[in-house]
């Protein structure tokens, strides 16, 4: 039996209680997180919760990227394209498994293909016929149509690939025990608590840190107490409002890749009418919002993609098409956003404000993330306030456009079915890297703000919090690295 600290998160409003009691540190060490969302789906790699295995270092994928979102190797040790369908990935030997298993290509192939049929199938996969085929040492994967990026695709964490004994006869992926990295899970309390240790037999650099002690705690305010307090060593996503509280040698601030978005529902209720959709955005004042609840530690946002992408304003034109705005006469919305991040309900505040004076009559609703995506995803909100990463599972933002915006899309808040924006994302998906297929992202973002489908507010820069103990932790703008094998405490 590993050793374990227990960490009680059950901090909504108090913040006592969070956390095991500071203890004398060793070097290395374990390293106590708080992390802002619990698991919504039982950690389940197919789903957001494989963003958590992956800031971990306990979950790998074939493919890793680079700062610039260069495709690196991971668990595949290179790749070649074989035709315009098929690309060959040969898998790194001397792999084991936490299980004792070893890593093959028909281990490979046995994520993959389990990936493919999940329900719902990761966001990554969205528009994506994809088959995987062991043949030796190497995994041969092979598209409907042709696709220039499977490389980076691989390289989500929602892909990444687990011991066969990860996969439940009822249906269930069970990560604790069966992945790869520098770090194994032992255990997960539920939606409270979480415990990994360092793994020996990991095929790369061994973790400097003894493990990981996870506490959930979605209370930005008790998040940043534990870095004052000493109760935590790290702290996902510090509230803006904290930050003025902490010792500024604790706080890395990063520009990312998140757009703070209104998504307008295109398919029933007042958003169906485009004039309506068009009041909306002209009502919006983005740099109130930006002052006011922000304290200036974000961007105005002049398209659904941002300053960490610099090419994106390089390359932007003047937007023409759009709807003219009519008089909403008092129509009645219901504005919805989630409390786990902490600016989103003041951003609601300021948002029903705004709309308001516009003419709009409306109702709020905020709950905590797990107990409203469903109810957003089902339409049951006219618009929907959402924190949304736009190159979070492939470096690239057409998996974003294709999942948020196009018919088929897996998490198409919005509602949109264009056909203009369906084409403009397909053409995307279709051009190979490089200035071309920065050209037609740009062209599928037009085709989306065109329709005021979505509305762009502002850009997010994540507040991180480090304890002065703390050595090397990650500041990934892709929020899929935080911990490594280099991390460790003094």
């Amino acid at each position: 039996m590993r050793h374990r600290i227990t960490l009680i998160a059950v901090c909504a409003l108090s913040l006592t209680g969070c956390f095991a009691a500071p203890a004398a540190e060793q070097p290395g060490g374990r390293i106590k997180l708080a992390m802002l969302q619990p698991p919504r789906s039982g950690l389940t790699p197919f789903s957001d919760d494989a963003f958590k295995l992956s800031r971990w270092s306990t979950a790998e994928t074939l493919v890793t990227l680079d700062a610039d979102g260069n495709a690196r190797p991971g668990l595949a040790t290179g790749w070649r394209r074989v035709d315009d369908h098929a690309w060959e990935f040969t898998v790194r030997r001397g792999v084991t498994f936490h299980d004792g298993t070893a890593l093959t290509a028909a281990a490979v192939a046995n994520t993959l293909t389990r990936a493919t049929a999940a329900s719902p199938k990761p966001r990554i996969l969205d528009g994506v016929e994809l088959t995987a085929t062991a043949a030796g040492d190497t995994v041969v994967v092979t598209t409907g149509t042709p696709d220039p990026l499977v490389p980076q695709r691989l390289s989500s964490p929602q892909l990444a690939i687990l011991a066969e004994s990860a996969y439940r006869p009822d249906g269930r992926v069970d990560p604790v025990g069966t992945g790869t990295g520098p770090f194994e899970l032992v255990a997960v309390d539920g939606t409270t608590t979480a415990t990994l240790d360092r793994y020996d037999g990991y095929w790369g650099p061994k973790a400097a840190a003894d493990g990981i002690d996870v506490s959930f705690v979605p209370d930005g305010t008790a998040r940043a107490a534990a870095i004052r307090t000493g109760e935590a060593h790290i702290a996902e996503a510090v509230p803006v409002s904290q930050a003025a509280l902490l010792d500024p040698a604790t706080l890395t601030e990063v520009p990312m890749p998140r757009t703070n978005t209104l998504y307008l529902n295109t398919r029933s209720g007042p958003f169906q009418d485009r004039g309506l959709r068009a009041a909306a955005r002209e009502a919006i004042d983005a740099a109130a919002i930006v002052r006011g609840v922000y304290e200036g530690r974000a961007d105005i946002a002049q398209g659904l993609l941002g300053p960490a992408l610099p090419w994106a304003a390089a390359g932007r034109t003047p937007l023409t098409g759009r709807a003219q705005a009519t008089d909403p006469g008092g129509a009645a919305i219901t504005l919805a956003t989630f409390s786990d991040r902490a600016e989103l309900p003041e951003v609601a505040s300021v948002l029903q404000q705004q709309l308001e004076d516009a003419g709009f009559t409306v109702t709020q609703v905020v709950r905590e993330y797990a107990h409203i995506e469903q109810d957003a995803l089902a339409g049951k909100f006219d618009a929907f306030i959402l924190s949304r990463a736009t190159v979070l599972d492939s470096g690239d933002p057409v998996a974003y456009l294709q999942s948020d915006f196009t018919c088929a899309g897996s998490f198409n808040i919005a509602r949109l079915c264009d056909g203009d924006v369906d084409a403009a994302v397909r053409t995307a998906a279709a051009t190979e890297a490089g200035d071309p297929r920065r050209a037609a992202v740009l062209a599928a973002e037009a085709a989306v703000l065109r329709t005021d489908a979505a509305i762009p507010m502002l850009h997010e820069r994540v507040i991180q919090g480090d304890a002065t103990s703390v050595v090397d932790s990650a500041k990934d703008p892709r929020e899929r690295t935080l911990i490594t094998s280099a991390t460790r405490l003094r």
